[in-house]
């Protein structure tokens, strides 16, 4: 566990990276915790440039956030990754440890599971995810652990497909996909997380059904979405992007300083008003 005592530094690495709101969830759960030593910053760091990057930390440096490309070119600069992470080859956070070891975890998935749980989502008997890229498979993840029925994934090409389905073999989750020209049928699903880019979604505002159930969207900027909009207004339950970040980075926060339980309302508050401000 990472000691709070003195200056501490942590960041959050990535390409593009301008546009993260880590470090204001951050610095406001520093903050909240009393942590006046602890800085949190931002820095443009692709494949390339992460090894010499990571090799030039000192021993101030308490953890690293890492955002695409780097969440797999991370795991081979590490002493240990978490089972988590393994599951789906993936590192969001790192943790430097007392005797400098360099611990890599994901909280992407606990952070789904909870943003879900705070909304009263504890099971699901099916669930459909909408595209198949590397928040898919953490969608995936998340749901090998509360749903109890089979997923069907959305995708544009056989090639995501045969990743998705792969993916569900691995984590133990029956997986069935479909074309993404019969997206709409997802939409009756229990539970759809939408894991698409901006926009991508929102063709199939028509279709959402008289009484829907859970959309968790994991954008956040722009917000809410066309799909999430319309979903709401016919009194479906809808869980966001900010949700997911602000749940992920509380994993992260605790991980890093060893205090426990974050300050979620803080960081929520912060994220919120950092949004609206843009």
């Amino acid at each position: 566990m990472p000691s709070t005592d003195g200056p501490r530094r942590v960041a959050v690495l990535g390409s593009p990276i301008a546009h993260s709101l880590s470090p204001v969830l951050h610095r406001a759960a520093y903050a909240a915790l009393g942590l006046d030593g602890w800085s949190y910053d931002r820095f443009e760091i692709d494949e390339q440039a992460l090894p010499g990057f990571v090799e030039g930390l000192d021993a101030t440096w308490a953890g690293l956030s890492l955002t695409m490309p780097l969440k797999r070119a991370i795991i081979p600069l590490l002493d240990e990754v978490s089972e988590t992470a393994a599951s789906v080859e993936a590192v969001n956070t790192v943790v430097f440890t007392g005797d400098g070891r360099r611990v890599g975890d994901n909280t992407d998935i606990p952070g789904m599971i909870a943003a879900l749980r705070e909304r009263g989502v504890e099971k699901a008997e099916s669930a459909a995810v909408l595209g198949a890229g590397a928040t898919a498979s953490s969608a995936l993840a998340a749901l090998s652990q509360i749903c109890t029925g089979p997923v069907t994934a959305y995708v544009r090409s056989r090639a995501r497909g045969d990743e998705m389905r792969g993916w569900g073999e691995r984590l133990g989750t029956e997986v069935r996909i479909a074309d993404w020209a019969e997206a709409e049928q997802a939409l009756h699903a229990p539970l759809v997380i939408a894991t698409t880019p901006a926009g991508a979604t929102d063709g199939l505002t028509d279709a959402v059904p008289e009484h829907p159930g859970t959309l968790f969207d994991v954008l956040y900027e722009p917000w809410p979405t066309a799909l999430a909009s319309v979903w709401a207004g016919h009194g479906g339950a809808v869980v966001g992007g900010l949700d997911l970040l602000v749940h992920q980075a509380v994993l992260q926060v605790e991980q890093m300083t060893g205090r426990s339980p974050a300050p979620l309302a803080p960081m929520r508050q912060a994220g919120e008003q950092a949004l609206a401000a843009r």
